[in-house]
């Protein structure tokens, strides 16, 4: 079986974003040691309908698929040391920080940290979870999407949702902000409380 330090569960804007981060980090002392994995799960994304005309960074027009695949290259590209699990999606999660197992239609894995970046579809039925789901606080109620209970991100100890599932409006740069945002949750967390981004910057 699979040992994470982290898992994120779900391969859209905020998943992605908070891979891509963590990602990034390797080179820190505090997080070079650190397994993490992305289940990649992006048949049930919204981005898959969508077009993007006004995110900064995107040609008018950029079609939400294409960001999807092209997200992926970029994380196995940028950082191959990500472990991506394709073709699974996760059914229940098992136990309490820091020894989670999770559970997928196909396989199971252990992870001390679970970040949950699904969409808000009212559909949401990953056991173990269900406890802290409540109505969307953002979206329209005709809508009938849900978040999960959350304060600043941070569900349970050792569990983390981002993006819209973590009552934040549909919107790509919302999604991915609250994606990077959570990454920089757990990197402070790998660095014992120091608060820690990872920037980069032209050399002189």
């Amino acid at each position: 079986m699979d040992a994470f330090d982290v898992l994120i569960i779900g391969g859209s804007a905020a998943g992605l974003s908070c891979a891509l981060i963590l990602g990034s980090a390797v080179h820190k002392p505090f997080a070079n040691n650190k397994k993490i994995g992305i289940v990649t799960h992006q048949k049930s994304s919204a981005l898959n309908e969508a077009l993007l005309n006004n995110v900064l960074g995107f040609e008018k027009g950029t079609k939400g698929s294409q960001v999807l695949s092209d997200g992926l290259k970029q994380l196995s590209e940028l950082y191959p040391h990500v472990v991506q699990i394709d073709n699974e999606k996760v059914t229940k999660i098992e136990g309490e920080f820091p020894n989670f197992k999770v559970f997928t239609n196909k396989n199971n894995y252990k992870t001390r940290t679970i970040v949950v970046a699904v969409g808000p579809s009212n559909l949401f039925n990953i056991e173990g979870l269900m406890q802290y789901v409540i109505p969307h606080h953002s979206l329209p109620p005709q809508k009938e999407r849900v978040m999960l209970k959350n304060n600043n991100h941070l569900v349970a100890e050792g569990i983390y949702v981002s993006g819209v599932l973590a009552g934040w409006r549909s919107q790509f740069a919302i999604a991915a902000g609250s994606g990077a945002q959570v990454a920089t949750e757990i990197l402070t967390v790998w660095n014992n409380g120091n608060h820690s981004m990872i920037h980069d910057s032209l050399s002189l």
